[in-house]
């Protein structure tokens, strides 16, 4: 059997499960508005965590699954969720098939690596990638792949996926909607809180351990990392300095990316809440979002030797997307945004 679930492709697969599942429960948002509502963007440089080849996580976006939570929660969408032991592989597929039975879409987290239908340049040990398993036909499920549109996928592939190991392995994880939603919270209500907790995010978290990693004051910190790279890895510099531009520019959406996609939700907000003056964030929001692909340009020349730009010039580049967001998002921050509901 399969649902009939309308699939529409998106940029990012957080997103792109929330704008399809709430789609298909009569509810339809684009993605920008989506990530604006759940304050999906943000900044985080951490040199204690380390991934390939040793190089320091580095994320554009809230970390992983809180954009889901956040707009689930957000649109007070109540969501059933679960994970499994190792051994209980075949259960987590049985309780999903029992699910997809009763018409209801089965949202999983699985590793993108061993994926069959992954092109292989962009396999990567990743294992937050989200899509909604939305039918079964004898021995393959029907995925809606926010990403890809729509797939079929083998019993044995998926459950592989669902049980990948390494960092932050999925156990099965499968999440579903538990009651059909009849009403959502005023959208403007909830685009002014997402406005406001992603301006926080970025230039108002103080007092916790590592803040000084996060949002503005993590790209600064970042700025000094890339600074001293070569002086202190030598030949191997660039082998970071590869991963890192990866990370900014093709995975999971990337820096570049997420500003573009919040300037598109900027420039909605506008129209909903009557402020045209966000029309400017918007525009200056994407010319940011330009300067961090300007930055991933010129490291990737570097690293084919097509420019002679250094290490420092590379930091100054970061030094100035600090400066520039620090004092857009001050200013956001400080823009009229109440509102209050008729009654």
């Amino acid at each position: 059997m399969i649902i009939d679930f309308e699939q529409r492709n998106t940029s990012h697969c957080e997103t792109g499960v929330v704008l399809n599942v709430m789609n298909f429960y009569g509810f339809l948002y684009s993605e920008p508005m989506i990530f604006g509502i759940s304050s999906g963007l943000f900044f985080v440089y951490m040199p204690l965590f380390r991934g390939d080849r040793g190089v320091p996580l580095v994320g554009f976006r809230t970390f992983p699954g809180t954009i889901i939570n956040n707009a689930f929660k957000s649109f007070k969408v109540k969501i059933g969720t679960k994970r499994f032991f190792s051994f209980q592989k075949d259960k987590a597929m049985q309780e999903m098939d029992e699910l997809l039975a009763q018409g209801i879409p089965v949202c999983n987290k699985v590793g993108m690596y061993f994926l069959s239908y992954m092109p292989l340049q962009l396999r990567e040990h990743w294992n937050i990638h989200n899509f909604c398993v939305i039918g079964k036909e004898g021995n393959e499920y029907i995925v809606s792949e926010s990403l890809y549109g729509i797939k079929r996928i083998s019993y044995e592939n998926l459950k592989k996926v669902r049980f990948s190991s390494g960092r932050l392995k999925p156990r099965g994880k499968m999440y579903w909607v538990k009651e059909k939603p009849t009403s959502i919270p005023d959208i403007r209500t909830l685009i002014i809180k997402g406005i406001k907790k992603t301006c926080r995010n970025m230039v108002g978290i103080y007092g916790i351990p590592m803040a000084s990693y996060l949002g503005v004051r993590g790209i600064v910190k970042l700025s000094k990392y890339i600074r001293n790279l070569e002086e202190k890895l030598g030949q191997k510099a660039p082998v970071l300095l590869a991963k890192m531009i990866r990370y900014l520019e093709e995975l999971s959406t990337g820096g570049a990316g997420y500003r573009y996609i919040f300037g598109a939700f900027l420039f909605e907000a506008a129209e909903v809440l009557e402020k045209p003056k966000l029309k400017e964030y918007s525009v200056e929001i994407n010319r940011i979002g330009n300067l961090w692909r300007e930055f991933a340009i010129e490291g990737g020349r570097k690293l084919k030797n097509r420019n002679s730009v250094s290490y420092n010039e590379l930091a100054d580049r970061l030094l100035i997307i600090a400066a520039a967001e620090k004092k857009f998002f001050v200013a956001l921050r400080k823009e009229k945004l109440e509102y209050i509901p008729d009654n």
